[in-house]
């Protein structure tokens, strides 16, 4: 079952997502931070959010901004608004009187996942899954681009056929982000998941979270998964681990 909702971001443009509801009573309430321009309806998002309420989760999935059916330009979005918005998220979350006690990110959404979670009182577990150490390892996908973004202050960004605009101040924003900090001081319990053989975001990214994180602190290995987790069974698998640890937390 699936509810669709919207809720403001924090700049303005209405963001819409789903909420994945539990059958019967649910265990706790979750919400979900995708990939860097993925959208709510991925494979990583749409199967874990799924499974996860199958086993008493409700999870709210939600597409950031100019993404999917959410208002607003990509290209006036940040590494920093991502994290606000996932804040949104909770809030809204929290004010349907569904309070969230778990994120769960995927790779950018990841280091969103754990940036965010600090301004959420009653968020008290954290899962990354495939998530960068340092938000700026997203540069990759769009290395080519960085002097022209430089120089003229924007360019187009293509995306799965789509052109979006990649802007300086989004280039800026993510190099200033330092994950660090937000790791070591987190408060909260972690979970760290990710590939071995993720040729994305490596599997080196896992282990400086991993040791920078305070207890409670856990690493599970998603031995053959791809960093999409498009494979059969592998965003389920990814959930179910994710189900059982969160589990004193919820």
């Amino acid at each position: 079952m699936a509810e669709h909702v919207s809720f403001s971001s924090s700049t303005g443009p209405v963001l819409r997502g789903v909420v994945d509801l539990p059958e019967g009573e649910a265990r706790g309430w979750g919400v979900f931070a995708h990939g860097f321009t993925l959208g709510k309806d991925c494979p990583a998002a749409s199967r874990m959010c799924k499974q996860l309420a199958s086993e008493g989760i409700g999870m709210l999935r939600f597409d950031n901004l100019g993404l999917g059916g959410s208002e607003g330009d990509w290209g006036d979005g940040s590494f920093s608004h991502k994290v606000a918005d996932t804040v949104r998220a909770v809030e809204f979350m929290n004010g349907t009187g569904r309070e969230v006690r778990l994120l769960v990110g995927h790779s950018f959404g990841g280091a969103a996942a754990i940036a965010g979670a600090h301004a959420c009182e009653t968020v008290a577990a954290v899962a990354s899954v495939g998530a960068p150490y340092a938000p700026a390892h997203v540069e990759h996908n769009y290395d080519a681009l960085v002097h022209r973004i430089e120089a003229d202050g924007e360019a187009p960004f293509l995306v799965g056929g789509k052109a979006l605009t990649l802007k300086k101040h989004f280039i800026e924003d993510v190099r200033a982000a330092d994950l660090r900090e937000r790791i070591r001081t987190l408060r909260r319990a972690l979970l760290v998941m990710h590939s071995p053989t993720d040729n994305t975001v490596g599997i080196a990214n896992a282990s400086d979270i991993f040791r920078t994180a305070r207890h409670p602190r856990s690493f599970v290995s998603l031995e053959g998964a791809d960093h999409l987790l498009t494979e059969k069974n592998q965003a389920a698998r990814a959930a179910r681990i994710i189900s059982a640890w969160a589990d004193p937390y919820l």
